[in-house]
């Protein structure tokens, strides 16, 4: 098992740069390349679903990709302590039939020693937007820099 930097304990400096490096994965939509940043039995809490194992992390992101389609992710530290971390974000989205949604959540998130993430505790709720009241409007990947971040537009 590899590490994962930036490792716990935390500063403010490591843990923002351990959400970027989480909004980066995700925003990937790389089922793979994400599942590599949990522990092999790594615990989810995902709204009202319940995921074990990279496998299962795996399996999960790539039914979530194919149902959300162009997925552009925001993530924010909220706060942090020694070997855990607490997020909120905003993700927007739209279904096959192009309805928008955008997604708002709060994450609590414990790491090992090597910086896998063992345990993940999501709380997301959807809102139905209309294309023309989309935020999130960089090319698919990586959210450049200088692109607005989740408290910029309020949410």
């Amino acid at each position: 098992m590899s590490q994962r930097p930036p490792l716990p304990s935390f500063t403010r400096e490591s843990a923002i740069e351990k959400v970027r490096l989480a909004e980066d994965g995700w925003n990937s939509r790389d089922p793979e390349r994400v599942s590599l940043a949990y522990t092999v039995d790594s615990q989810w809490r995902n709204r009202a679903e319940f995921i074990s194992g990279r496998a299962e992390i795996r399996a999960f992101l790539a039914r979530k990709w194919h149902r959300e389609l162009d997925y552009r992710l925001i993530k924010e530290l909220w706060t942090f302590a020694e070997h855990r971390i607490a997020v909120r974000f905003a993700y927007e989205w739209h279904d096959d039939s192009g309805n928008w949604y955008r997604s708002y959540g709060n994450e609590n998130w414990e790491f090992d020693a090597d910086g896998l993430m063992r345990r993940r505790l999501a709380c997301i709720n959807d809102a139905p937007i209309a294309e023309a009241d989309r935020r999130f409007h960089w090319p698919l990947g990586r959210r450049p820099d200088d692109h607005p971040a989740l408290s910029d537009f309020g949410f």
